[in-house]
């Protein structure tokens, strides 16, 4: 990378701020969805059971598609994850909750569930998703650090095989990734480089992005890439280019069944 578009980079990540209306300020809860950040140390300390209790329920409350709550999360200590997986927890978290899409318990009660498997796997992967993120902002709000994985330790839809072998996971039950969570033993980072609101927005049809305003903020995620790891953020894309083809085998055989034509 040009030195000198690695010097721009950085500026770039380090001056990146979440862009909070003036007004609202001093909004707690608005505070913590913009200022949350994934964490990747922490300490020993475990977390009280009334806090990780809540945690949970806040996933148990999310909104889901006509309210089938398509997840279940199986949660784990220290002890319960080097039990199933034969390794410690990733990044010596004292706690992890995997997050399965989950579409095999309602099926059991509902009557006249079509049989589609991509739109059923979708629904699942999206309600289980907003019940994540439920749980990553609750903990923030009561001062517990996460990050979620999907890679790291074998923890979701990377090693789907594998996962519904160890926890005997039914038709229909999906890992999507895994929370581990914990008191933060580090600063949180700066923020991860975002594409400017009024990119991503449009009122009524699709709009291109600026291919400007692309090339910056990728320039940003090298940057920021080579300043934390010391790698090249393109070998990080090529790995897991290289892992997503035998993941997409093993997922579309987990939804769509050994018969699956395109397999």
């Amino acid at each position: 990378m040009n030195p000198w578009h690695l010097v721009r980079g950085l500026a770039r990540l380090v001056a990146g701020r979440p862009r909070t209306p003036r007004a609202l300020a001093g909004n707690e809860t608005l505070r913590t969805v913009l200022e949350r950040r994934s964490i990747r140390r922490f300490t020993d300390r475990d977390l009280p059971d009334d806090v990780w209790r809540a945690i949970l329920e806040a996933g148990r409350v999310a909104p889901s598609t006509v309210n089938l709550q398509t997840w279940t999360f199986l949660v784990f200590d220290r002890a319960g994850w080097e039990a199933t997986f034969d390794r410690s927890l990733p990044m010596g978290a004292p706690r992890a909750i995997m997050i399965l899409a989950d579409t095999h318990r309602a099926r059991r009660v509902v009557e006249g569930f079509p049989s589609v498997p991509m739109c059923d796997h979708t629904v699942g992967v999206m309600n289980a998703s907003l019940a994540a993120m439920n749980m990553t902002v609750a903990a923030e709000a009561l001062g517990v650090a996460s990050v979620m994985l999907s890679e790291t330790g074998k923890t979701g839809f990377y090693d789907v095989a594998e996962l519904a072998t160890v926890l005997d996971l039914p038709p229909g039950v999906v890992p999507i990734m895994t929370m581990v969570l914990g008191w933060p033993a580090a600063a949180p980072p700066p923020m991860p480089p975002r594409l400017p609101l009024e990119a991503i927005a449009f009122a009524g049809a699709y709009r291109e992005t600026p291919q400007r305003v692309l090339e910056d903020w990728y320039e940003q995620m090298r940057a920021g890439y080579r300043a934390s790891t010391g790698q090249d953020f393109q070998r990080q894309i090529d790995h897991y280019n290289r892992r997503l083809e035998a993941a997409e085998r093993e997922l579309r055989e987990r939804v769509l069944g050994p018969d699956d034509p395109v397999r």
